[in-house]
C-alpha cells in the first residue's frame, strides 16, 4: 500500500523529470539543426551593425556603474509604491506613515548620494593640499611675532 505522501511526491518528482527532458530536448535539437560552416565574418562579434574595434577588455570608467546601480536601487524602491497604493486605503493610517517612513529613507539616500558627488558625471578634482598651502614659510631674516611683542614691552 503506497501512502498519500509518496505519491504527491511523485508528481514532484515527474515534474523535474519532465523539466530535464524538456531542456535537454531543445539543447540537443538546436545542437542537430544548427549549421555548421563558420567562418570569420559568422564567428565575429556583432554589435549594433559596426564593425568592432579594439579590444572587448576596455576599462570603463566606474562612474557607469555607480550611476546604473542607483538608477537600479531607486527603481526597484520606487516599485514599492505600486502595491502599497493598491492597499492603502483598507490598511488605513498604520500605512501612510509606513510609506512616508520608507520615503524618507529613499529622500535621505538620495541627498546622500547627491552631495556625494555620485550623480554627476563629471567630478570636479579633488583639492589636495600641499605644504606650502598650509604652512606659512616666512623670511630667514624675519623676526616672529612673539618676539617683536617682547621686545616692545
Amino acid at each position: 500500500m503506497v501512502g498519500p505522501m509518496l505519491t504527491e511526491f511523485s508528481h514532484v518528482f515527474a515534474f523535474i523529470i519532465l523539466a530535464i527532458l524538456f531542456v535537454a530536448g531543445g539543447l540537443v535539437t538546436s545542437w542537430l539543426l544548427r549549421p555548421t560552416n563558420a567562418n570569420k565574418f559568422k564567428n565575429a562579434a556583432y554589435e549594433c551593425g559596426e564593425d568592432p574595434v579594439g579590444s572587448a577588455w576596455v576599462k570603463f570608467n566606474i562612474r557607469y556603474y555607480v550611476v546604473a546601480l542607483i538608477f537600479i536601487l531607486f527603481d526597484v524602491e520606487i516599485m514599492f509604491l505600486f502595491p502599497w497604493a493598491l492597499v492603502l486605503k483598507p490598511m488605513g493610517w498604520l500605512a501612510l506613515a509606513e510609506m512616508f517612513t520608507f520615503i524618507g529613507i529613499l529622500l535621505v539616500g538620495f541627498i546622500y548620494v547627491w552631495g556625494k558627488g555620485d550623480l554627476e558625471w563629471a567630478r570636479p578634482k579633488p583639492f589636495v593640499a600641499r605644504l606650502k598651502d598650509v604652512v606659512v614659510i616666512r623670511p630667514q631674516n624675519a623676526t616672529p611675532k612673539f618676539a617683536q611683542e617682547e621686545t616692545a614691552s
